[in-house]
């Protein structure tokens, strides 16, 4: 996608926002699921089953490939979905694995929210050269 060599995506059941970056530059994809409307279920009272739907397993590998060039990659979201995705990379694209430098909680924050997250995550883990003035 990109030359920038940081990524970081917000993922959930509905989307997944992925941005390239570096300190100055950033780049934006949004990934949606082919049925996004069909991947939320509600468990329903006196029901067989959990009421959770199988992972939709072309939408975690479209959003792998989104970060696959990437150096360093940071998962974000606010529930199961981001390690869903580390799972899927683990198992179908072990390669990316080991750019995966974290995999944090994250609510719902803008992009620009993400992107700032992002770049203080990897200053402060030295992988990303200081803003230029």
């Amino acid at each position: 996608m990109s030359s920038h060599s940081h990524a970081v995506v917000w993922i959930d059941h509905r989307e997944a926002r992925v941005f390239h970056f570096d300190a100055e530059q950033a780049e934006h994809l949004v990934v949606h699921p082919h049925n996004h409307h069909k991947t939320h279920l509600h468990h329903k009272a006196g029901s067989i089953g959990s009421g959770h739907v199988k992972e939709d397993h072309d939408f975690l590998q479209h959003v792998a490939q989104a970060i696959s060039d990437a150096s360093a990659i940071l998962i974000t979201g606010p529930g199961g979905e981001k390690t869903a995705l580390v799972k899927h990379i683990e198992a179908h694209m072990p390669s990316l694995k080991g750019k995966v430098k974290g995999v944090q909680p994250l609510d719902h924050p803008t992009d620009g929210e993400l992107l700032a997250h992002a770049r203080k995550f990897f200053a402060a883990d030295h992988q990303m050269p200081p803003r230029m003035t």
